[in-house]
């Protein structure tokens, strides 16, 4: 199973003309981690709103949009496939880590450790183009094919978190909490 921050590391550059949500916490980090960029917004303390509020901006701009998520947090709103593939935007890539776990509130197994297949979802909710990458190659491969598509997409890696993390909250002015975060090594 490929290390998310690696498939991070290896999608990066092609975030850079894109708007970019993420959701709360560990995926968050780590695309922060490989360099902050004025296009990305970290969408913390928000479980299950990426998807949606990738949907809106997808909708009402132009530029090309990018949702990285967990699998926990889209299953918290799993509605939010049948709304993307109704308004199947044309410039919305959902890529969906999918790491078993609620890890960023504690690592609880989440509903894919039963067999639940988000690809499986988004096809039956009409999603056309939904791929699987199980391999940082596959991943940067299915990426740039939806990149350069004109068509809604949904990507859903397995992967595994970095075992360096342990601290969920961006020191961000637009993310900032009343007590500021501290990340132990």
């Amino acid at each position: 199973m490929m290390l998310r921050e690696d498939a991070l590391r290896a999608i990066y550059p092609r975030l850079k003309d894109q708007v970019v949500v993420t959701i709360m916490g560990a995926v968050a980090v780590e695309l922060y981690n490989c360099g902050h960029r004025p296009n990305f917004f970290y969408l913390e303390h928000g479980m299950g709103l990426a998807s949606s509020m990738g949907l809106g901006l997808a909708l009402s701009l132009e530029q090309q949009v990018t949702v990285l998520d967990g699998d926990a947090s889209l299953l918290m709103n799993l509605g939010t496939l049948s709304t993307m593939a109704r308004y199947s935007p044309p410039n919305l890539t959902h890529i969906v880590f999918d790491n078993e776990s609620l890890l960023s509130v504690g690592g609880f197994p989440s509903a894919t450790t039963t067999g639940t297949d988000l690809a499986g979802v988004a096809r039956e909710a009409g999603v056309e183009h939904v791929e699987k990458a199980d391999t940082v190659e596959a991943l940067e491969e299915a990426y740039a094919a939806a990149s350069d598509r004109h068509g809604l997409s949904v990507i859903t890696p397995r992967s595994r978190p970095s075992s360096r993390l342990l601290c969920n909250d961006i020191g961000l002015l637009e993310t900032a909490s009343s007590s500021p975060a501290t990340c132990a090594a």
